[in-house]
């Protein structure tokens, strides 16, 4: 059994971390395909990628680097992003300047990277490297995987292609381009709660399929593959402000094609009719985001006249975030690599419940701890982690009035006390035999050996519950 009340230098410092977490977070947006490059022509990733640095812990570590007498420059945060299994020449990749934005958040942004012809590679990763401006290194983060297409497909979809088409619930990033000019590209965006037309950021919207009949207010969300003439909503993924239902719709030659009804496709030209509206399209006009009324068709009733700024390329985006506190230690060693836990599964229960965490990036240096209680950790795989859960008394509660659950975050935390956070938490569940308000135990005498018999008795009955909070 542990002592709650033990002193234990790295357990206090655990304690001031989980009341004023100090994180610090790398964040990378990407498309989910790339267009490759042919001959000498470079074609740059669009959307761009970019990196977001957030969270308190940037300003604690450059503090701690002024304080050692380290002059103005050495505590700025810069960077390089290139394509893995590269050289290490510094032409092969685009460095990165973070300037902050009014939300403090730093933000870079790798306008030039691209992929040539002779990368014959189907799939490859972004890496990103972190360093302060005095040249020590913070670490070496990765995208997730992006595929490599030679040019959007132009036939139609078949959903076995799955990798190409875009299904409800993931995110996508729209962009313009007029008159096909690459200076001229504007990312739809989102900037003081409202949508705009950016030529410099871009961002994800979660593109959910709706059903036909829906109102703004209500909006019954469904799963499956997003086809032509489906009515969808899109949210801003990091404001969820949302833009009201929309009919999207495929674009041939700036025209809107009503009755095509096929799955969509990666960096295919499209339009999103607002629902219920007199050909009433989104579009843009310089920074502002306009509705755009269509011109109807004569000849052919199917079909819409669009202007360019009503035309949209749709691609899917990814989103890797890694976080870690530095504000135990003074460290040197890079963070990386940084674990990611996926999930979590449970075995046993009582004093034997065992937890297994799953995940990517784990090693034999890190330990799995419950809140501020360290448990008993064995290295399994870069994937696996196997450790013991801690009883409820650990954590210095009461167990015998424990009437409702008790949550505690899931940390991982390196030998050198660096902390990874997590989305995770362990949650204590009593038995529902338990009743409020009876108590318990009240037939053992506080001075016999029988309570601490009973204490474990009870304790092996107590349920174990994980959730992923939302």
């Amino acid at each position: 059994r542990s002592n709650p009340y033990q002193t234990n230098p790295l357990r206090d410092g655990v304690r001031r971390y989980l009341q004023l977490p100090a994180d610090q977070t790398v964040l990378i947006l990407h498309a989910k395909v790339a267009q490759k490059s042919y001959g000498n022509e470079k074609r740059f990733f669009c959307p761009p990628p970019c990196v977001y640095l957030s969270g308190p812990g940037w300003k604690l570590k450059q503090e701690q680097i002024k304080a050692r007498d380290l002059g103005e420059t050495g505590f700025r945060v810069c960077g390089y992003m290139g394509l893995d299994s590269m050289g290490s020449s510094l032409m092969e990749t685009q460095k990165l300047s973070f300037e902050e934005q009014p939300d403090a958040k730093g933000f870079g942004c790798a306008k030039a990277l691209y992929i040539s012809d002779a990368d014959k590679r189907k799939h490859f990763r972004l890496v990103l490297k972190l360093f302060f401006s005095n040249g020590q290194e913070i670490g070496t983060f990765h995208s997730k995987l992006i595929k490599v297409i030679s040019k959007p497909s132009q036939k139609k979809q078949s959903l076995k292609n799955t990798d190409l088409c875009i299904s409800s619930g993931s995110k996508v990033s729209l962009f313009n381009r007029l008159r096909s000019q690459t200076v001229s590209t504007r990312y739809l965006s989102v900037e003081g709660g409202a949508f705009i037309a950016s030529a410099r950021q871009w961002a994800a919207f979660t593109l959910h399929l709706a059903d036909e009949h829906c109102t703004r207010s209500e909006f019954p969300l469904r799963e499956g593959y997003i086809r032509y003439g489906s009515v969808v909503q899109l949210v801003c993924t990091a404001t969820g402000i949302t833009l009201p239902p929309l009919i999207i719709r495929k674009v041939t030659k700036q025209y809107a094609m009503l009755d095509v009804d096929e799955p969509i496709s990666q960096l295919h030209k499209c339009a999103f009719q607002f629902q219920g509206s007199d050909r009433m399209y989104l579009c843009l006009s310089t920074e502002k985001v306009i509705q755009f009324q269509a011109s109807p068709c004569p000849k052919e009733a199917n079909r819409e006249l669009l202007n360019d700024g009503s035309c949209w390329t749709i691609i899917g985006t990814e989103t890797v975030e890694y976080t870690f506190s530095e504000s135990l230690a003074c460290v040197r060693e890079p963070v990386s690599p940084v674990p990611l836990i996926t999930a979590l599964q449970l075995t046993g229960g009582g004093d034997v419940a065992m937890l297994e965490v799953q995940g990517e990036h784990f090693h034999a240096h890190l330990k799995v701890w419950f809140g501020d209680v360290e448990a008993e950790t064995m290295y399994r795989s870069p994937k696996s982690l196997v450790c013991v859960v801690p009883d409820v008394s650990a954590f210095g509660s009461d167990w015998r009035w424990l009437r409702y659950p008790i949550t505690v975050p899931l940390l991982l935390i390196r030998d050198d006390g660096l902390i990874y956070s997590s989305s995770f938490t362990f949650t204590y569940t009593p038995e529902q035999s338990f009743i409020p308000g009876q108590q318990v135990l009240s037939d053992v005498p506080q001075d016999s050996d029988k309570l601490l018999d009973s204490i474990h008795q009870e304790f092996t009955r107590t349920n174990f519950h994980l959730f992923m909070q939302s």
